[in-house]
């Protein structure tokens, strides 16, 4: 390590860097697991470094501790996650991490995980390693939010997307048939794909369906380790067996409907290749909560709505949405065009600010991004 303090900090700081580098290499690969990276550093270089992935099995730590060898005694291990101390699928990383004789432990945030939560550091802090805490945990919070929405509280995080007009619109008034009319250019529609890839599911309404036939697939081209699972409610099973949805159905199809939904459709979906759950109805809809409890059992930890005024109005005077993504285009609708939110303002009053927000361009648009909680409980 440096003698100059600044310089040291500053080499923290790379190496961090690159640890959460690598941890985004397991986007859509590790899931239900969080995104771990890890570098091993020697004499200022790096002798071993991994991500994790869920069907890789090994975490991050242990492939980086391999590819280090020899070289890892002594060393300074960086890792966005705190390191685990408890046996899951695998032996505990802290264990790993004693065996392989490194001096220093450089760890963003602790492990949000009830089964960890700061037991693994205490294991590495009476076993006699330096230790650092806290370096980049933001970022490193960040990365991993669906995660700990999930591991604390059995529910997946909901980011809600949608593309609007300066006034708010999503759609004229009157499109021309089911033709596509695309509010937002090329850039945002690109990044639509990436907050796919990201997700585990994508949910919709069947008013969406309808409208437009949408295919709501991740087309990035990018590895997963799962199908994107696309999810429509649908209280009346009004699906049309010659959507573009139920047509592509290669078991990433599921269609939450209720109990009064007609049992001669269902049987017809079903046959279509379509999975159905019935689940508990409010107002004679399908229940957001009694969704988002059915995702979270299939360990969906990341869901991204997609969807038009009437479901995405009922999502936010519900409170089940965690996330805002914003697309707006330079571009005016007016009044008669479809208005972005419909819910009447006593539905919408107990909706908090929203927080951490951030804007930007994006080609000739702009996106407006931010969160209504805080899944880590920070103020």
């Amino acid at each position: 390590m440096p003698a100059n303090p600044s310089a040291a900090r500053d080499d923290d700081a790379r190496w961090m860097d690159r640890a959460l580098e690598l941890a985004r290499q397991g986007e859509a690969l590790a899931s239900p697991n969080p995104m771990v990276g890890a570098v091993v550093v020697a004499g200022g270089r790096v002798v071993g470094e991994a991500f994790h992935t869920y069907d890789g099995v090994r975490h991050a730590e242990v492939l980086a501790l391999e590819a280090a060898g020899p070289a890892a005694r002594g060393a300074t291990l960086y890792v966005n996650l705190e390191p685990c101390c408890h046996t899951g699928r695998t032996p505990p990383c802290t264990e790993a991490i004693l065996r392989a004789g490194v001096a220093r432990v450089v760890a963003a945030i602790a492990d949000p995980n009830p089964a960890v939560s700061g037991r693994g550091l205490q294991r590495l802090r009476r076993a006699g390693l330096a230790l650092l805490t806290g370096l980049r945990a933001a970022e490193a919070r960040k990365l991993n939010e669906a995660f700990t929405c999930w591991i604390r509280t059995g529910r997946p995080l909901v980011t809600m997307k949608s593309a609007l007009s300066l006034d708010a619109r999503i759609a004229p008034s009157r499109p021309s048939g089911r033709a596509r009319r695309w509010i937002t250019g090329e850039a945002a529609r690109a990044e639509v794909q990436q907050l796919r890839h990201a997700a585990d599911a994508v949910l919709t309404g069947i008013g969406t369906v309808l409208a437009d036939d949408p295919l709501l697939t991740d087309r990035t081209g990018r590895p997963r380790r799962r199908k994107l699972l696309r999810v429509v409610l649908d209280s009346r099973l009004r699906l049309p067996l010659d959507s573009r949805l139920v047509r592509s159905a290669r078991g990433d199809l599921l269609v939450c409907t209720t109990a009064s939904a007609s049992a001669r459709r269902a049987r017809a979906l079903a046959r279509a290749g379509v999975e159905l759950i019935c689940v508990r109805s409010r107002g004679g809809r399908v229940d957001l909560t009694a969704v988002l409890e059915e995702l979270g059992r299939r360990q969906i930890l990341a869901v991204l709505l997609e969807a038009g005024a009437e479901l995405g109005s009922a999502a936010l005077a519900a409170g089940i949405v965690d996330r805002l993504v914003l697309f707006y285009a330079g571009r005016l609708l007016g009044a008669d065009a479809v208005p972005w939110v419909t819910a009447p303002a006593r539905h919408l009053r107990k909706l908090p600010p929203l927080r951490q927000v951030t804007l930007r361009t994006l080609g000739p648009d702009f996106v407006l991004e931010g969160s209504f909680r805080d899944v880590y409980g920070n103020h």
